[in-house]
This record gives C-alpha cells, structure tokens and sequence, in this order.
C-alpha cells in the first residue's frame, strides 16, 4: 500500500499548491481529467461576487506584472533604467492584455507571467555573474536556482505555459550569463579601458598602494559585469563590417573554430550541471503533471480548433502557419481584438496560392533577420534585448502553437499575455536602433512613441468598454456566428432576435445552438413545421445537446405524434444519459401519456443525477398521490420519496433548501434542512440533502458523515440502498479513501447492477491504481449500460494508449 499512499499524498499536495495559487483544482480522477476552475476562491471568500474586486485583483497583478519587467529588463537586458521603463509602460497599456485583466480566467495567466518573470530572476541570481576565469562561471547560490525551480513549477500549475521559463532560464544561461569563458577562450581578457588616475580628494589618507588596489577592484568590477554591458572593450580580434547575415555566419564560423574548443566540455561544466538538473527535473514534472491527468490530454472538439481536425496536412501546416502571424499582427497592431476567435472566425488556409501565406513568408523573414541579428550581436557582446525578447516572445507561445499538441482555441488573446513581454523589448530596442539611425532627428522617435501610447491606452480603454455587458461583448464581431447568436438571446425584439439566428445561421449553417434558437421562436409563433425541420437539425449537428431533445419532443406530442417523440426522449437519453432534465421531462410525457410506473423511474432517475432537482421531486410526489401511495413509511419503502413522506418532512420546507442548494446558498439550505431534522429525525432525503450540501462546500467528513446516518436509518427498498452507497463511495473518492471508495461502488452494484455510473468509477480507481485489465472489464460494463458514453470510449482509449506504451517497454527489455 505504500506506493498507492505515497501517489494519493502527492495527488493532495498537488491540489492543495494549484489551490492556493489560483483556487484550481487537479482532478485524478481516470473519468475527469479536466481541471475544477474554481475561480478566485478568496476573492469570494473576502469580498463576494461584487466583480468591482474580481478585476481589482486583476489590476494589482497586472501592476506587479509590469513593476518585475520593468526590474528584469534592467538588471537582465538592457541596463539602462530609462529603456527598462519605457518597456514596462508600453507593456502596461498594450491593448492586447485587455482580455487576460479584464476576464477572471484570464488570472491564470498574469499570475503565471509574475511566477515566470520572478523565476527568470532568481535563475540569474543563482549564477555567479561577478566571475571571471577560465570556466564557465559556476552555480553561486544553489538557493536560488532551487528558488527557481519551485516558482517556475507555481507557473506551470497556474498556467501550462509557465514551464517555457526553464528552456528560456537554460537559453539565456549559454548565451548570456556563460559567456565569460567564451571570451576567454578566444584570448580576449574583459577590463575597463585604461583611464587617468583620479586625483585622491583634498586630505584623503588613501595611500598608492590602496589607491591602486582600488583602482585594480574597479577594474576588476567592470570585467565581472561581463557579456553584453557596456564596460567591455574591443578584442583583439575585430569583426569585419558585413551585413547582418554575413556577420551572423562569421561569428558562428570564428565560435566554432576557436583553438581551445575541444575543451569546451571541461570549460562548461558548470552550465552543463545546471542544464542537466534543470532538465531532468523539468521532465520529471512533465511526467507528474500527465500522471496527474490520468496519461492523456484533454480532448477537443472540431468546434474548438477546426484546423486540428482537418484531414488533409497541408491545410493543418498552412492554418499554423499563418496563425502564427496572425498572432503577431495582434501584438504589432491590436487593431481588431475579439472574445472569442473560434469555428469560423478565421477560414482554414487550404491551398498554397492563399494570399495569407503572403503573412506567413513576410513573418519568417523577419524572425530569421531577428535571429541573424542575435547570433552576430553575440559575438559582438551587445544587444543582449534582441536575445531576451526572442527568448520571451517565442517560448511561452510555443504551447499554443499546436506544434506539440492540439489546443483547445484557433486563437486566444490572453495567451498574448506571457509573449507581448518579448514584443515589447524589440520594440524598444528598434526604438534605439531608430533613433540613432535618424542622428538629428532624434526628437521624432519620442513623439511617434508618444502618439503610439496615446493609441494604445485609448484603445485598451474602448476594449474595457466592450467588457462591460455581455451584449457589447457579442457585438464586437459581427461575423462571428456564436456572438450573433448570444446577441438574439439576450434581445426581447422578436424580430430583432430572428434576424440575428438567420444572419448567424448564414455564416455557419451547423450552428446547433442557433437552430435551436431560431426553431423555438417559430414554435412560439405558430410555425411547427419548420420548427420541428430546425429542432432536427440542432439535434443532427449537437447530438449531445439535450435541450434540443426536450423541445423536439414536446412539439412533437403537442401535434399528437406521440410515437415520434417517445423516439426522440430515448435518443435523447441515450445520447445524453446524464441530463436530469430530460428524464424528467420524458416522465411526464409517460404520465400524460398513460404509463406512470415508468414515469416513475426517470422521476427518480432525474433527482439521482441532480438530488435538488426539486421538479423532478415534486413530479414523483404527486405522482404518488394519484396512485394513492400516501402513507409514510410504506410509501418510502418501495419508491424513492413519496407525498407522506415529503409531508413529513415538511416539503414546503425541503424544497426551498434544495433551491437555496441550487443557487449556492449553502449556508441557508444547510441550516433549514437541519432545522427539518430536529422535527423529524428519520427523514431520509434530508440526509441526502445534507451530504449534497456538504460536498458543495468541499466538507467531505460531513457529507460522509450524513450519508452514513441515512444508513442507518435501513430504507428497505434495494435501488435506494444502491444510491447511498453511490453517494457514499463520492465522497470517499474526494477524501482519496480510494480502497473504502471500490467497496462502496461495488456495494453499489451488487444491490443495483445498472448502477453504470459505479461501474464506471470502479474502472476509474483501478486505473489510477496501474490495475488496467481490471479497470477495462468495469469500463465495458458501464459502456454496457450506457453505450454512447463519450467519457468511457475516451477512457478505453487512454488504456489503450497505456497498453501499448507497456508492451513496447516489454518488447525493448526483451530486445
């Protein structure tokens, strides 16, 4: 058992850190790998969810952000304070940062850009910059470079993308920090040029030989800032003048050809130490953080990223390609900036002769040019900026890049956030080129850069604007079918609202949500027919839309086509098993219909997949009633919950606990059910209330504590025991009490064999456990059940992966 223990506490800690960094939970569960967002915890805790502190948060972080970059490119890039500020000030207005402040989710990047920046410096910090020698300088503070490690691994639990800062930490490191012995390799010893000595002041008491000690520190002083200050005097080799890229191949051909290059492994030692510690640890967490989601990553629908989906590889290179330019026009113009860039805001790039490849070409040349530039400046010890600002602006965008697996956008602005730090070093460092190119008319470059912030500040202003209601939000793009689709549901004009579903419908005929808008305005009118044509489609291109099932079928029954629409209730249920809504609306299609004893069971069905499902609860009651099942306690023992015993309870009372529940009013419904209890301490749905209430507010000891008197109270029918037990299995699994967790479900399903959901959970602990045959039998008999489940097949599909990745470790130790 230790193993298991070991992995469950480091499950926990995970959670916890992710917790307290941005109140995001990592789920291990084998069925759920998505993280549990839960956004700004203390910000609720403190203040509510008055959103006036929400973005206040937001604010200060994005201050801290610009504060620590202001310090980064002054100590680490350009040291010069004024060029350090003006950075940080076109950093601070850029409009392109408007999403990631303004949105809550957006937290999780500024937070993992101020984790990335700080990690970057504690990195530098730890490496011996004051050294001179013949090695590579060594590790000066073993705190600090683990101080890095553990900041750039908050990054990564805030943002995926803060672990880019180890590759930019290691970059930065070979080129910058170790070029010291480089130098010195090449016969070129750093020393301030030789200046007159400084008369001593009127009665100074130095002596010669401490003036000249002094004068030998100051020396050494300029030697130790190394690369790239501006104290290092020419080498004894001198560069030819050349263009940039002829300089770039001669420095790289002169590196390569130094007389002590054999000795470079002797030489870099040091920096290979921290490469290989930096490395490995880098990829052990790698591997945590996928163990952590159950050895996959998440799944993505084509709505998501179309591209991603495309068939044909051309059109996938093509669509990167230029989203990477796409990227970078929003940095260098945030012109046009909008919520939401997906399904068909940006058309696939399908051919060669597509005039946006034009984009793509134009931006590979200028990274190449960028590039060139790095390499010749190295060899020239200056511009040490165009190196940091490619390291920035490229690594933290590499995750997105759908270079090494799919992401879940075709373009996100706040992803911008982490990247824009390396735009705005270049820009400012062209800003320097430029004004030292135009010489007299050095006055234009501050004015043109002060128009440029006026521009930006007045646009990021205008972007808050558009933040403020979810009606301005939607307006922001008038060709994006989803905003003109969330703007006819939030219209009251009727014909306003039609118009905006067709212009929607127009743009992307598959648009599930908006035929299902659109047909439920025509069944208000009148129009059934091409209701009921619309409805159809909304369910053919959302088949797990279970909204569109429900108002299909009560159209349906309305024009007496009672067979169509108990055709379409069980597809519904089929496709989406786990809607509460829809098994109680095919409950009361049976009632009217004439078979209430299978009413009965979705009723039932409904309030187990949402206990304050308080409808459903009152459908069942009054389902009881009309077929006379009143009594108390005889009631309760053969059905879930009965009018008697909802009288006893006090149902008035009851019910608006489970509302109270349902809006998050915990604190309420959980001192009202408690209240119930003291006047009837057998009411066995209270109890289930209770723990439901419970789990809400993440008091798993006393939702565990609630089902296990609703135990004792013995309910004699087997289906509710089941359900208990069920319950009772959840809250073990949060506790990560995975072994109590197994016995509960397999109680579960001993008592009620079509309990898929148990099943399905017993499959999930198995394989979190490394069981995978055991955990692909409980997985077949749940998919069983319930055979359209997109959770299962993604499931056995993980295994498969698994599997396969075992059987070729085997094939390899056999080889």
């Amino acid at each position: 058992k230790c193993p298991c223990y070991a992995k469950q506490m480091l499950q926990h800690l995970t959670k916890s850190l992710s917790w307290l960094l941005l109140g995001k939970r990592i789920s291990s569960r084998a069925e759920n790998n998505k993280p549990c967002c839960r956004a700004a915890t203390l910000n609720i805790l403190l203040a509510g969810m008055n959103p006036l502190y929400f973005h206040a948060v937001n604010v200060i972080l994005h201050c801290l952000v610009t504060l620590v970059l202001m310090y980064t490119c002054d100590k680490a890039v350009f040291k010069d304070c004024r060029l350090a500020f003006v950075t940080a000030l076109f950093f601070a207005v850029h409009p392109i940062h408007t999403e990631a402040v303004t949105g809550i989710v957006g937290r999780a990047d500024v937070l993992a850009c101020l984790l990335f920046l700080l990690a970057f410096l504690s990195y530098n910090r730890s490496v011996d910059q004051l050294y001179v020698g013949e090695h590579f300088p060594p590790t000066a503070s073993p705190f600090f470079l683990l101080l890095s490690l553990f900041l750039g691994t908050c990054a990564m639990l805030v943002k995926e993308t803060g672990v880019t800062v180890f590759g930019v930490c290691l970059v930065y490191d070979f080129f910058s920090l170790s070029y010291n012995g480089l130098k010195l390799r090449n016969g070129a010893i750093p020393q301030r040029p030789s200046r007159p000595p400084v008369p001593a002041p009127w009665g100074s008491s130095l002596s010669g030989r401490e003036n000249g000690k002094q004068q030998q520190q100051q020396q050494h002083r300029c030697a130790q800032r190394g690369a790239w200050s501006s104290c290092h005097p020419p080498g004894p080799r001198q560069q030819p003048s050349l263009p940039v890229p002829s300089r770039a191949i001669w420095a790289i051909r002169s590196y390569l050809t130094a007389n002590n290059n054999q000795n470079f492994l002797y030489t870099a030692r040091p920096f290979l130490k921290r490469a290989a510690l930096v490395i490995s640890y880098v990829i052990l967490v790698l591997y945590f953080r996928l163990w952590i989601m159950g050895g996959s990553m998440p799944m993505f629908s084509e709505q998501d990223n179309p591209a991603s989906f495309s068939p044909y590889l051309l059109t996938r290179f093509l669509t990167y390609s230029y989203l990477v330019a796409f990227n970078a026009w929003l940095l260098l113009a945030p012109i046009t900036l909008c919520y939401d860039w997906q399904v068909g805001s940006i058309p696939l790039v399908e051919s060669i002769w597509d005039v946006r490849n034009l984009a793509t070409l134009f931006l590979l040349l200028v990274m190449t040019l960028l590039s060139l530039h790095c390499i010749a400046a190295f060899k020239k010890l200056e511009h040490k900026e165009v190196l940091v600002g490619l390291l920035f602006l490229v690594f933290p965008f590499i995750p997105a890049s759908n270079l090494f697996f799919r992401v879940g956008f075709v373009v996100a602005e706040r992803v911008l956030y982490m990247p824009s730090m390396g735009y705005c070093i270049l820009f400012v460092h062209g800003l320097k080129k430029l004004s030292t190119w135009l010489n007299k008319w050095r006055i234009t470059v501050p004015t043109l850069f002060a128009l440029l912030l006026l521009l930006f500040s007045w646009k990021t202003v205008k972007q808050n604007e558009i933040w403020l209601s979810r009606e301005s939000l939607f307006r922001l793009y008038p060709r994006h079918a989803s905003a003109l689709n969330n703007l006819g549901t939030l219209t009251k004009d009727v014909v306003e609202a039609k118009d905006y579903y067709r212009r929607a419908l127009q743009l992307n005929p598959q648009h599930n949500r908006a035929l299902f808008n659109l047909g439920n305005l025509l069944k208000s009118q009148g129009k059934k027919e091409e209701a009921v044509i619309l409805l159809r489609d909304s369910i053919k291109y959302g088949p797990e839309f279970a909204d569109a099932y429900s108002s299909l079928a009560s159209l349906l029954a309305e024009q007496e086509r009672l067979k169509e629409a108990e055709e379409v209730y069980k597809a519904g249920i089929e496709n989406c098993p786990e809607s509460s809504d829809l098994h109680n609306n095919y409950g009361v299609f049976l009632v009217d219909t004439g078979s209430p004893e299978r009413a009965m069971s979705h009723y039932r069905q409904a309030i187990l997949l949402s206990p304050a499902h308080h409808v459903a609860m009152v459908n069942l009651g009054r389902l009881h009633r009309s077929l006379g099942q009143n009594k108390e306690a005889e009631g309760y023992k053969h059905h879930n919950i009965t009018l008697g015993q909802l009288v006893r309870c006090n149902a008035v009372a009851l019910l608006q606990a489970q509302v109270l529940a349902m809006m998050g009013r915990t604190k309420e419904a959980e001192k009202m059910t408690n209240h119930i209890l003291n006047e009837d301490a057998e009411c066995l749905e209270c109890y289930r209330l209770l723990s439901a209430i419970y789990s809400k507010q993440e008091l798993y000891a006393k939702a565990l504590e609630a089902i296990e008197k609703a135990l004792q109270l013995k309910p004699k029918d087997p289906k509710v025991i089941s359900e208990l037990f069920f319950t009772k299995g959840n809250q073990l699994r949060e506790q990560n009490l995975l072994d109590k967790a197994f016995e509960s479900y397999k109680r579960a399903v001993e008592l009620n064999p079509d309990q898929a959901q148990a099943w399905m959970n017993m499959g999930g602990i198995e394989h979190i456990k490394g069981s995978y045959i055991t955990a692909r039998d409980y997985y077949e008999k749940a998919l069983q059940l319930v055979p359209n489940s997109k959770l299962l097949k993604e499931n056995l599909a993980k295994l498969d992966r698994l599997e396969k990745r075992f059987q070729e470790v085997q094939e390899k130790d056999q080889t």
